[in-house]
């Protein structure tokens, strides 16, 4: 059976795992300029099954508003641009039969205000999956308890502990959020 430290070192890896999974999904969130990261993982039906754009074609930023998406199999032109279309990124695909040019437009004050919304329900998607890691901690702590692995005192602690991670998590989510929405906000 695992130690408390193991357990509290398992609960921050999840945590730190959490906190990648919306850095990575705050990145998907358009602002006014162009990134690959805004397409990036943006599914297309590639000959029958799901793939990543990234890993069917490569992806530029030639102007500060413009991408450019170049696929590796020119048969696969229509169905990026389907994907593009479907998704919520807001954008028109505009394709010459080789290359997929992507246009980003200004952002309005309204559709800023909803991007701001946005980065704020992934934030707190990202918080709920970080206490329900915490929960799991102390399910995991509890029981070690209730077996006499650990005693009540090691319990306390090892709360204190989990909580001081689950806090420091918490506070590194609300930091990239408020980046976010700088970002967002800057004309």
């Amino acid at each position: 059976m695992p130690d408390v430290e193991e357990v509290l070192l398992e609960i921050d890896e999840r945590m730190d795992r959490s906190v990648e999974a919306l850095v990575r999904d705050l990145n998907t969130i358009r602002t006014g300029r162009a990134s690959p990261s805004l397409v990036d993982t943006l599914m297309v039906d590639y000959y029958g099954a799901p793939t990543p754009l990234n890993q069917i074609s490569s992806i530029s930023v030639p102007e500060a508003r413009l991408l450019m998406i170049q696929p590796w199999d020119k048969q696969s032109i229509t169905n990026i641009e389907k994907s593009i279309l479907t998704s919520d990124l807001g954008l028109m695909p505009n394709s010459d039969g080789t290359v997929i040019r992507l246009s980003i437009p200004p952002l309005t004050e309204e559709r800023r205000r909803d991007l701001v919304r946005l980065v704020g329900r992934r934030v707190e998607e990202g918080n709920v999956a970080v206490r329900n890691i915490r929960r799991d901690g102390m399910e995991t702590l509890r029981s070690m308890e209730k077996g006499k692995e650990i005693s009540r005192d090691e319990m306390h602690r090892s709360q204190d502990d989990l909580q001081q991670i689950t806090d420091s998590h918490i506070e590194k989510m609300q930091a990239l959020a408020k980046q976010k929405e700088a970002e967002v906000m800057e004309v």
